[in-house]
């Protein structure tokens, strides 16, 4: 079991014991840890001594500032399903090698909002989960129909799966779940009874996301079919319709629609309220309209300086990656200069709007970016490639600033 440390931070405990990167934990009082949950929990204990593998020791408090190169030291919980709309199915050959790992692992679901189907979890999960509260949990829900779910993960074991679901709330773990919209196999009715069961047996779940499936190119499966403007559009009104239901019977509505199903449906995106804190906005629900909300909070506090802190349109990212130390924040434009933002094609649609509300010093225009490498219907910005950013920006008149515009849908 490996506990490398990728890098060390300046200025910190661990810089200052003489901690650098490639150093290797064996043991934090006595203790093996299984993953960075437990590492943290036993760094965190007092008086208590971590040794290196080149057995030098160290206070576990020092250990504050290290960087371990990975989550999980026992290695990753994989994933045994074999999903039809699987996006790692979908892609070509010859990618960097973590790509190609598919994982359903509840401690990455809970360290990074991965979603889990939660086949693979068993009764020491649940014990170890409800003993140290790990929460919040994400789990891949798509059917609550017993067969459809089987058929859908191509595994019988996923016929029963949502029992630990049930063991889960009842535990008063956080939970967020997700259904990946298929047009022909979980939409229409089937979406209908899946958040009518919910609502029925799972009231406790914190909320669910329903996101369209995305079909790249090289996609094998003659059974996938991206989804329609009237997929889209049926799916908007099953949803809306259960979330009053909800209200009415919860008090709280439950389900949430993604932006995409919204800029696909060409239907407007709901209020900031209908969010109601936007609990998935790192899966793409309520982006476009935090945003929005962030740009509103900016113009006022431009015209005139508040006395308390604003409160922010969109909740605090939460499992996001850490960004370069050395990567500016944000770099001042000098007045006249040309500014292009690259986007998905998603992102622009939502951007290009919201930029026609904003007086700027420089003249600012958004450019879509087609994703010409997994082709499809991928049209997000998240899952742009540097080959099809490359080529555009190379298209952009001599003296441009060009800006990847990545916190978008």
């Amino acid at each position: 079991m490996r506990i490398r440390i990728a890098d060390v931070r300046p200025s910190t405990p661990a810089s200052e014991v003489g901690l650098v990167p490639g150093d290797e934990v064996a043991s934090i009082g006595g203790i093996v840890p299984r993953d960075v949950l437990d590492y943290a929990r036993l760094a965190g204990e007092p008086g208590v001594t971590a040794r290196l593998a080149d057995g030098r020791q160290v206070p576990a408090s020092a250990l504050v500032g290290a960087r371990i190169d990975d989550a999980a030291f026992d290695g990753v919980q994989t994933c045994d399903n074999h999903c039809e709309f699987c996006f790692i199915y979908q892609l070509p050959g010859g990618l960097r090698r973590t790509l190609y790992l598919k994982d359903d692992d509840y401690r990455l679901s809970a360290l990074y909002g991965n979603f889990t189907t939660l086949t693979r979890f068993t009764e020491l999960d649940l014990e170890r989960v409800v003993d140290e509260r790990i929460s919040p949990l994400h789990v891949s829900i798509h059917a609550t129909d017993p067969d459809v779910r089987s058929r859908m993960l191509r595994n019988r074991k996923g016929a029963v799966g949502l029992r630990w679901l049930r063991a889960l709330l009842d535990a008063e773990i956080e939970v967020h779940g997700q259904i990946v919209l298929c047009p022909g196999t979980n939409d229409g009715e089937v979406l209908s009874d899946t958040l009518a069961e919910l609502l029925a047996g799972w009231p406790e779940i914190a909320s669910v996301g329903v996101v369209p499936l995305g079909v790249s190119r090289f996609n094998s499966e003659p059974g996938l079919s991206a989804p329609t403007q009237q997929d889209a559009v049926d799916a908007l009104g099953v949803i809306h319709s259960w979330q009053e239901t909800c209200i009415d019977e919860i008090g709280r509505r439950l389900v949430f629609a993604s932006d995409e199903l919204y800029l696909l449906a060409d239907e407007p995106f709901p209020k900031v309220d209908a969010y109601e804190g936007f609990p998935q906005h790192e899966n793409g629900i309520g982006m476009a309209r935090a945003l929005e909300a962030d740009l509103a909070e900016l113009a006022r506090e431009a015209q005139t300086p508040p006395t308390t802190p604003p409160a922010p349109g969109a909740p605090a990212w939460g499992y996001r990656p850490v960004r370069l130390p050395e990567a500016p924040a944000h770099q001042e434009a000098t007045p006249g200069e040309r500014v292009a933002i690259l986007s998905g094609e998603y992102g622009a649609r939502v951007l290009g709007p919201l930029l026609e509300r904003v007086e700027c010093a420089v003249d600012v225009s958004v450019v879509p970016v087609r994703n010409e490498f997994f082709g499809g219907n991928t049209a997000v910005t998240g899952l742009l490639t540097g080959a099809d950013i490359a080529a555009v920006a190379s298209r952009l008149d001599i003296g441009t600033a060009a800006v990847v515009h990545e916190d978008l849908i």
